[in-house]
């Protein structure tokens, strides 16, 4: 059995996305297209590493009703290992957002099946497919905050994730002050945009530097804030603070850049890039997203 290079813990489901190229500020009905795609936040990451080239994995809760079947076919068609993910009675889960020329307008996230499924998702890690708690999983491990909050608590305790690398994303503002527990593992990375690290810190940050110092002194070991096009930021206990600027782009779309920033600058540094240039790899994968322009890490 092949080992996975990475696994992602979360959310996979159907991305269901309404966008439209005009203002829906004014109007309440306009022409647009609704797309339905492989999506959440555990699923976007791996997709885009393995896009990379790595081999991710993903642990999570899949409906076994035609939604979740179409869904996993989809996953092994776009390279992701789906052999440990957990079925579920519970319907696949899915996100609907819309999507208009300012940005994201509304979104649902209709995740119940994983909050359903809870600690069950993470039986291969103790069960002897992936590791055991003797023998735990060493390597990256990306979360995400649609995840519950106890079981967020629980990965930041437990001992089957004392050697991991965990790579800690929100699933939305909404869910962002669920991640405080985990982000205070000492082998922790938090990536956040500024609107959720301030909810995350307690605090009204202006910038994403001011975002992840903030963080850092709220316990965090170290912080990435990306702030849209704005320059983004790495802090690290110990290390200095690093900025890096978007580069202008015309925004296409929304959903997904920041997850895309956070699998490129995880791939980054898995191949061996310094900070200065992982957070730069970031910043270019992130915007290249958004324009809809392909993107070499």
């Amino acid at each position: 059995m092949t080992r996975p290079d990475i696994l992602c813990i979360g959310s996979v489901l159907w991305d269901i996305i309404g966008r439209t190229d005009t203002s829906l500020r004014a109007r309440g009905d306009v022409a647009g297209r609704i797309t339905r795609v492989p999506g959440g936040v555990a699923l976007n990451i791996a997709m885009t590493l393995s896009r990379f080239g790595l081999r991710p994995a993903v642990l999570s809760a899949i409906g076994a009703d035609s939604e979740g079947a179409d869904l996993l076919a989809a996953c092994e068609a776009l390279g992701v290992d789906t052999r440990f993910a957990l079925r579920t009675d519970l319907p696949t889960d899915r996100y609907m957002a819309i999507e208009d020329t300012t940005g994201l307008v509304a979104a649902i996230a209709d995740a119940h099946s994983l909050e359903a499924a809870g600690a069950a998702i993470l039986a291969p890690l103790s069960d002897g497919r992936l590791a055991t708690e003797g023998a735990p999983w060493v390597g990256p491990i990306a979360v995400d905050g649609n995840l519950t909050e106890a079981l967020l608590a629980e990965i930041a305790a437990s001992p089957l994730f004392r050697g991991a690398d965990l790579r800690i994303a929100p699933a939305s503002p909404g869910k962002a002050e669920r991640l405080i527990p985990v982000m205070r593992h000492p082998g922790a990375t938090l990536y956040v945009n500024r609107q959720e690290a301030g909810l995350i810190a307690g605090c009204t940050p202006a910038t994403a530097a001011e975002a992840a110092e903030a963080l850092i002194a709220a316990g965090a070991a170290r912080a990435l804030v990306t702030d849209g096009a704005h320059p983004a930021a790495d802090a690290a206990r110990g290390q200095p603070l690093l900025t890096c600027a978007a580069r202008p782009v015309q925004a296409r779309r929304i959903t997904g850049a920041g997850d895309t920033f956070m699998a490129a600058h995880l791939f980054a540094e898995t191949r061996g890039h310094d900070r200065t240039e992982a957070l730069s790899r970031a910043q270019a994968a992130a915007a290249a997203y958004v324009a809809f322009e392909d993107f070499a890490p």
